[in-house]
């Protein structure tokens, strides 16, 4: 089979696997305006970014950004609005991702009320074309906020699943199997402090699971680190950005953790 049918072949496959039901995060810590800084760095422990992290609240309306800024010029620009009502509920999400560091440019966008995502691709002569596609898709959306949805869960909760959209063509439906892993220490501004560790793994099941990894599409585990307390915080996350690539581990700005 061709590269290109076994594609089509995966996101079709990946579309039949979201009928797990949806399952919505209690609002447990208000989300207040922040202004917060990370590092990126390779494996080896290289700096590749410097990220900048901003938070504004209007009434029970949450919008965050996340940036960095590679050493290469590359961007990853994440823009994510939500609502903290109860449960979390997300509006819409916008994330760019272009530059050398990335295989690939990406521009999505998705109105969870409308039920559209679009796509923003350039070709080899500059044009830019549009694609949206119209779906139904599920309460527990969360791309953009995953990270706050991991602060309002206890340290001990069962593994549970969001839903996320994929900057695939017009956007396709996959979910994430959340797990707990534990406690892992770190240093920040002279304290030792413990982190509730997280596993998030999407779940590529039936026949994308055999045709993902033979064809690259495969993406790794991302752990995320979280502090509790009054003021909780995601104080790392090592990962590929946008589910492809090398992975990437991020820290909390003055954040140390052992080898």
């Amino acid at each position: 089979m061709e590269r290109s049918k076994l594609l089509v072949a995966a996101f079709l496959a990946i579309t039949l696997c979201i009928n797990a039901p949806a399952e919505r995060i209690s609002v447990k810590h208000i989300q207040r305006p922040m202004h917060r800084f990370m590092m990126a760095r390779s494996e080896g422990g290289k700096t590749i970014a410097n990220g900048e992290f901003s938070q504004v609240v209007q009434g029970d309306e949450v919008t965050m950004r996340l940036t960095y800024h590679f050493v290469d010029g590359s961007i990853d620009d994440e823009t994510t609005t939500y609502r903290q009502q109860g449960t979390f509920r997300l509006i819409r999400n916008h994330h760019i991702q272009k530059g050398p560091f990335f295989a690939k440019p990406v521009d999505f966008t998705v109105e969870a009320a409308s039920g559209t995502a679009t796509s923003s691709t350039a070709d080899k002569n500059g044009k830019i074309h549009i694609e949206s596609e119209h779906m139904d898709l599920p309460d527990d959306l969360a791309n953009g906020f995953v990270g706050t949805l991991l602060l309002n869960v206890p340290p001990n909760t069962t593994p549970f699943r969001v839903g996320m959209l994929a900057p695939v063509g017009g956007g396709r439906l996959i979910r994430l199997l959340i797990s707990p892993q534990g406690e892992q220490l770190f240093r920040t501004t002279g304290q030792a402090l413990k982190a509730n560790v997280f596993r998030i793994h999407p779940e590529l099941g039936g026949i994308v699971g055999v045709i993902a990894p033979l064809i690259g599409l495969q993406p790794k585990d991302v752990m995320v680190w979280v502090l509790e307390g009054e003021e909780p915080a995601v104080v790392r996350i090592v990962g590929q950005l946008g589910g492809y690539g090398p992975v990437v581990s991020s820290d909390l700005e003055g954040a140390s953790f052992g080898k």
